[in-house]
């Protein structure tokens, strides 16, 4: 059997999941699992669940290691997870851990786990630059965060519905 599996950080109004999933399709996904969890989350609770059920020879298909994770630690759980089940993980970014033999080979798990490295890397990046731009507009008396909402700037429509 050959799953996808597909994640956003945030929920279906912010991030849409569509192209991972037609990605996984055009790679021969037979079955698709998404779900939207953040990627520091302990256990994704879809992904624990698909690389439980999967048997032995089957291959979980994801667009890249940022999708299964951005934590290495975690990655590195769902590659022994991987090889212990005998399973084949293929990233559509190149990477192919073919472990239905009980093993990985050395490069493929350095591949993964210096992907997994960057993309963790990427995570603290992007904190740091949020925190220093709050930090700095705090410093200036900048409002943060979403302007207030007054009765104009909602839709007309909207206030006919719900004035009564």
């Amino acid at each position: 059997m050959n799953y996808g599996y597909a994640r956003c950080s945030t929920n279906e109004s912010k991030q849409d999941v569509q192209r991972q999933i037609a990605e996984l399709k055009a790679a021969g996904a037979e079955e698709i699992i998404f779900e939207y969890e953040h990627g520091d989350v302990k256990e994704n609770r879809k992904l624990y669940h698909l690389l439980g059920r999967a048997q032995k020879g089957d291959i979980i298909i994801a667009c890249e290691v940022s999708r299964l994770s951005r934590n290495t630690q975690q990655i590195c759980e769902i590659l022994d997870t991987i090889k212990k089940n005998k399973l084949c993980l293929l990233l559509l970014d190149g990477i192919i851990a073919d472990c239905r033999d009980g093993n990985l080979d050395a490069i493929s798990q350095a591949f993964i786990q210096m992907s997994a490295v960057f993309a963790e890397l990427e995570v603290s990046v992007i904190r740091s630059r949020v925190k220093s731009g709050i930090r700095h507009a705090r410093a200036n008396h900048q409002a943060l965060g979403r302007p207030p909402l007054t009765k104009e700037d909602l839709p007309s429509a909207f206030m006919q519905q719900y004035s009564s």
